[in-house]
Order: structure tokens, then C-alpha cells, then sequence
């Protein structure tokens, strides 16, 4: 499985541990696990969890905490690359769309790599970037050294290309805003893209992303940031709104999706009956962002 970015690696590398231990689940209820608690081995990084991730949900924190918000622009390309497309010429197009970071300003983060499993509309890549205004989005779009890179390194390799542009509100802290620190060592980043039906678009549509960034923030052991928002790009209509997440790991993202609160309660009862498409799909990031694996 090839992955890709300068933070992550969730395979193996020094800072993991291993242990096996026992999960109270408090709220999260999972349909193929005891309500109560269960037990399994994973691998934990960073030094504040080496003795493993406890699913204790945030509301045992004090209701009086204020989280002070800032709002940043979030942008998404999806690539379906051409079938052909050899290990070398992967590394290059997502080499230099990496390190593009480096020679334009205004991107504050950046994750990208191969999407891990199959989704309805296959996209073979996901490209995450986040910009702190709309301004240096649109001076990103018009660069003549990013038009370079997609006529040069990508379109030649890609079927077609996919953007998803929406506004979100992050924590005011420096880590969590340019995705920084020990809370970004690890992780999958997992993108959901929605079209709501039309009628559902004032009321019902809102009810359903509240929902789900209440859920989120719920659960800090298995979730490191979540931003949602409504695409503004003006030349992408196929989907209405996007959210990304940044789990905790592999094992994280499949606790949370498991769980009866998202599954069926959110998920299957309140999102889908109000769709009217649906695209998600996933990708590993790996902290060398210079070899594939």
C-alpha cells in the first residue's frame, strides 16, 4: 500500500509501543464488542498515550471550558489516476505536489497519499490542504508553479481531478491550526463528501453535520481534529459538503464507524434518507513524504 506525508506512518516506526489492555466504553457502543468494555492490541505513539488510548468521552471535561475558534479554508483534490501508472511516476506526482508547499505561500498543512480502500467514484489519490483565507486559495489556484505541477506531474498520470473547497472552524492554538505536534504523529485521514437533497439544505442538512461534529468532539482518544463545511467551488457541483477527520489510527477509524451512534444513528437513519450521493474513502500519511511503500 503506497502512503504519503511528512507526519505519519502508521506501519511502525520508534516512537510506538505495543499493549494490550482493556476499553471502557462509556457512550461509544459498538455492535460487535461488549457495551461494557472489551480488549485488544494496538499500537499507541507518543509519550502521553504509551500505556494505551482510553475511550473516556470529553464530557467528563468541565462544561465551562471555552474552545476559542478560528476559521480556516480547507481544500481537497481527488485524482483518479490512470491504470498504467508505474511506482516511479506515483512517487514523482505526489513529490512534487508535496513539496509545493515549499515554494508557494498561504498553505498552512498539507496530507496526501493512495486512498486505502475502494470508494463508488475510484479516486486512487486524496490531496488535503489547508489555507487560512479564501484569498490565498484563489492565489494557490492561479500560481503558475502549481499549473506547472498538475500539467506536468499529474494530468499526464490522471483519468480526471475532483476539488472540494469549504470553510471550517479549528481550535486557536498554533498545533491544531497548521496540524503540528505530538496529536499529528499518527493517524488516518479520512474524508467524507456529501450532496444533500436540495430541500434538506437549510434545515436538515445542518441538524446531521451538527451531529456529527458533537459526536467528534466527543471523542479526543479516537480523534484528533474534525472540520466540516459547504463547498464553495464554483466548478464542483457533485457534492454539496465535506468533512475530514483526522483519527488516532487504523484501529480508531473502525471503533468509530463501528459504533452504533454513528453507523446507524447518524449514518444510516439521519444522513443517507436526506443524500442524495455520498463519497468517502481513506488514505495513511507516512512522516518521510519521500519513499512509497
Amino acid at each position: 500500500m503506497a502512503v504519503y506525508s511528512p507526519l505519519v506512518n502508521l506501519q511502525a516506526h520508534n516512537l510506538h509501543c505495543y499493549s494490550s489492555f482493556a476499553l471502557a466504553m462509556p457512550c461509544l457502543s459498538l455492535p460487535y464488542f461488549s457495551l461494557n468494555s472489551y480488549s485488544l492490541e494496538m499500537k499507541c505513539w507518543g509519550g502521553r498515550r504509551k500505556s494505551g488510548v482510553c475511550l473516556a468521552s470529553s464530557s467528563q471535561n468541565s462544561s465551562n471550558d471555552v474552545v476559542r475558534k478560528r476559521k480556516v479554508v480547507e481544500h481537497l483534490c481527488l485524482l483518479r489516476a490512470k491504470e498504467e501508472l508505474s511506482d516511479e511516476q506515483e512517487k514523482d506526482m505526489l513529490d512534487n505536489l508535496y513539496t509545493s508547499q515549499y515554494h508557494m505561500a498561504g498553505i498552512v498543512a498539507i496530507s496526501l497519499g493512495r486512498t486505502s480502500d475502494q470508494n463508488s467514484e475510484n479516486y486512487s489519490h486524496g490531496v488535503f490542504m489547508r489555507f487560512q483565507r479564501k484569498e490565498d486559495l484563489a492565489k494557490f489556484y492561479e500560481n503558475p508553479l502549481y499549473l506547472r505541477v498538475l500539467k506536468e506531474h499529474v494530468t499526464p498520470f490522471c483519468h480526471d481531478l475532483l476539488y472540494v473547497d469549504f470553510e471550517a472552524e479549528v481550535e486557536d492554538d498554533i498545533l491544531a491550526i497548521f496540524r503540528k505536534g505530538e496529536e499529528f504523529n499518527s493517524g488516518v485521514e479520512f474524508v467524507i463528501l456529501i450532496k444533500f437533497h436540495e430541500s434538506a439544505l437549510d434545515g436538515p442538512a445542518e441538524d446531521v453535520l451538527t451531529s456529527l461534529a458533537n459526536l467528534a468532539f466527543e471523542f479526543p482518544s479516537l480523534i484528533v481534529q474534525s472540520t466540516q463545511g459547504s463547498n464553495f467551488n464554483s466548478e464542483s457541483k457533485d457534492y454539496t459538503h465535506a468533512i475530514v477527520i483526522r483519527f488516532r489510527s487504523v484501529e480508531a477509524q473502525r471503533i468509530f464507524m463501528e459504533s452504533s451512534e454513528y453507523k446507524h444513528q447518524l449514518w444510516e437513519s439521519k444522513l443517507l434518507p436526506i443524500s442524495q450521493n455520498t463519497l468517502s474513502f481513506h488514505f495513511l500519511v507516512d512522516p518521510v513524504g519521500t519513499e512509497l511503500m
